[in-house]
Formats: structure tokens, sequence, C-alpha cells
């Protein structure tokens, strides 16, 4: 059976990419609308983390940094065993509308995943971007 691969989600946020940039990319930003705490070795190849109250813990891997329009990461998938090798790859693209930004954010590499896990991951981290792309809005305009 095929599964869906990745999952995109587009939104328009009322601020400018600099801002947004910042948000996704600093241990400061993301430890504010993401996880509880955060850090990150902005640098392909660099290591991030971000823990979140109640012990969940991501650990990322920077895949691609192209300042200011392009931030990627791998993570571990959270049903899979630690020890796996099986990582998604997030990316978030910034595009400048005006004086606000264009954000996509597109997650891909469930369909490496065994049927058990495949679905459950996917639905997660489809309602989690939801949520959490809310949660950038809401953290943006806060600061403004």
């Amino acid at each position: 059976m095929g599964f869906p691969d990745h999952i995109e989600r587009t939104i328009e946020i009322a601020h400018p990419p600099a801002k947004v940039w910042a948000a996704l990319t600093t241990a400061e930003g993301l430890s504010a609308w993401f996880g509880q705490h955060a850090e990150i070795d902005l640098r392909p190849g660099g290591k991030a983390w971000m823990t979140w109250d109640g012990g969940h813990t991501a650990d990322m891997r920077v895949e691609r940094v192209e300042e200011p329009t392009v931030f990627g990461y791998t993570w571990r998938v959270a049903g899979l065993p630690e020890d796996d090798p099986r990582r998604t790859y997030v990316e978030f693209t910034l595009e400048p509308v005006g004086d606000r930004t264009r954000l996509t954010v597109v997650e891909s590499g469930f369909a490496q995943l065994p049927d058990e896990v495949h679905r459950a991951e996917y639905d997660d981290h489809t309602k989690g971007w939801a949520s959490e792309l809310g949660e950038l809005v809401d953290h943006l305009d806060a600061a403004a």
C-alpha cells in the first residue's frame, strides 16, 4: 500500500522575513514557540535539539541554511526505536510578500516508515504542524 510521503503547509505571516527567520533558526526563537528549550548550531551538519515540558525531546541535524530564505533539518521519528537511523526532513521556505512573509513548511520521508508506524506519525505530524504554525504566528504577533 502506498503511503503519503510528505506534509506541506503554507501560511502568510504579517511580519517581514528577517523576523520569521529569527524565530525559526535561533534557540531563543525556537524556545518561544516550538519547544520550551532549544539549542541550535546554525550551519549544515550542526546539531540542534528542543525539549518540551513532560520530557519529549527532538534531536535535529541542520541540513540546509540559505539565509534568509531556506532552513532545513532532519529529525528522528518518535515512533521508531532510538537507534533507528531513519529520519524525516523538514524544510522551511520564506518568501517576502510586501512587508509580510509567505512561509511554506514541508516535512518529507514518511514513506520509508514501516506500516505500523507510518499512519500514527503522519497523522501526528499533520496535526502538529497545524498547531505549531499557529503558535509561531501567535508568538510573532505578541512580540510585535
